[in-house]
């Protein structure tokens, strides 16, 4: 995995909080879950422990996890962004052509989307169908419900 990610400042500092989250109170928390359960005796038959191991795993697993985004990770310059053609970080309004219903979607990197807020995925089928596309074009997105013809009405960052 040695694919460099692409993502906004305020995305970066997000996923660094969420580490630094994990590091520094998580872990200690479950370390202290673990150790409190091993001093109750037991260890084959005690489910505090087994729970607690499990929960360390999954903690560890997403950690490492982070890490490797946090390593990836190459901030854009949303200067240089180039608006002439649909690209990530671009601002995008479009024409639903089947019920002339306006919708405006910023393309964002994975780890930032959020539907509610109006970013979507760079790896979304919506944003599929809309990279390289310019001002104007007509494009058939492929949805879940089926085929949507889409109308770019502008682009910006």
């Amino acid at each position: 995995m040695s694919d460099v990610i692409y993502v906004t400042a305020e995305g970066l500092l997000k996923l660094k909080e969420e580490l630094d989250q994990l590091r520094n109170v998580e872990r200690p928390s479950i370390s202290r879950q673990i150790a409190d359960a091993r001093d109750k005796g037991d260890l084959s038959e005690n489910a505090e422990y087994a729970a607690a191991k499990e929960a360390q795993g999954m903690l560890e697993l997403r950690i490492s996890k982070l890490e490797d985004i946090v390593t990836r990770s190459r901030i854009l310059d949303e200067s240089k962004i180039d608006i002439s053609s649909v690209r990530l970080l671009n601002k995008v309004k479009i024409l639903n052509k089947t019920n002339n219903s306006v919708m405006e979607y910023l393309i964002v990197p994975e780890s930032e989307a959020n539907f509610k807020q109006g970013k979507i995925a760079v790896s979304s089928p919506i944003a599929q169908g809309l990279i390289g596309k310019k001002v104007g074009d007509i494009v058939q997105i492929k949805v879940p419900s089926g085929t949507i013809p889409f109308e770019i009405i502008s682009i910006s960052v």
